[in-house]
C-alpha cells in the first residue's frame, strides 16, 4: 500500500520538501515528515485505525475542549512512531479535525513501514486484534 499521500517530507533548514518522501538518498536517515491526521475527539479509546482519505485517521478519548484531544493525538502519533513526545508537533488545524503533524523521525524507511502498517489497520509491531476465548 502505498502511503505517501499521507504526508510529506521537509528538508533539513525547515523549507519546503519536494512533497514526495520518495528520495532513495534520504531512505533510513534522519528526516522531518508532515502527516496528515483526521482527528476524531472523545472516542471511547484512543488508537490510530486506518486512512480517511489523503490522512490517517485517529481516535482519541480526549475531548477537544483546551486542546486536549491534540494533545492526545501528538502522544499516540509519538508513541506509534517510536519517538519522543517532543518530536511530535501540531503545525496546522488546531481547532478542525483535518490536522497536520511535523514528526521528527531517525529512520524514514521504519516511519514508512509503520505508516503502512496503521494505515492498513494494523498495530505496528503486529497485528491489532486479540484471539478471543476458544480461538488461538
Amino acid at each position: 500500500m502505498d502511503v505517501s499521500d499521507l504526508y510529506r517530507t521537509e528538508p533539513a533548514d525547515g523549507g519546503p520538501g519536494d512533497g514526495t518522501g520518495d528520495d532513495p538518498g534520504d531512505r533510513g536517515r534522519p528526516a522531518t515528515v508532515v502527516l496528515n491526521v483526521h482527528v476524531q475527539p472523545a472516542a471511547g479509546r484512543s488508537a490510530v485505525v486506518g486512512r480517511h482519505g489523503t490522512a490517517l485517521k485517529v481516535r482519541v478519548g480526549a475531548s477537544p475542549e483546551g486542546g486536549r484531544a491534540n494533545e492526545a493525538c501528538a502522544a499516540l502519533l509519538a508513541e506509534t512512531f517510536g519517538v519522543k513526545g517532543s518530536k511530535v508537533e501540531l503545525v496546522n488545524g488546531a481547532t478542525s479535525r483535518s490536522k497536520q503533524f511535523r514528526v521528527m523521525v531517525e529512520d524514514l524507511d521504519e516511519f514508512r513501514r509503520r505508516l503502512e502498517q496503521v494505515s492498513a489497520g494494523a498495530a505496528p509491531g503486529g497485528s491489532s486484534r486479540q484471539p478471543g476465548p476458544g480461538r488461538r
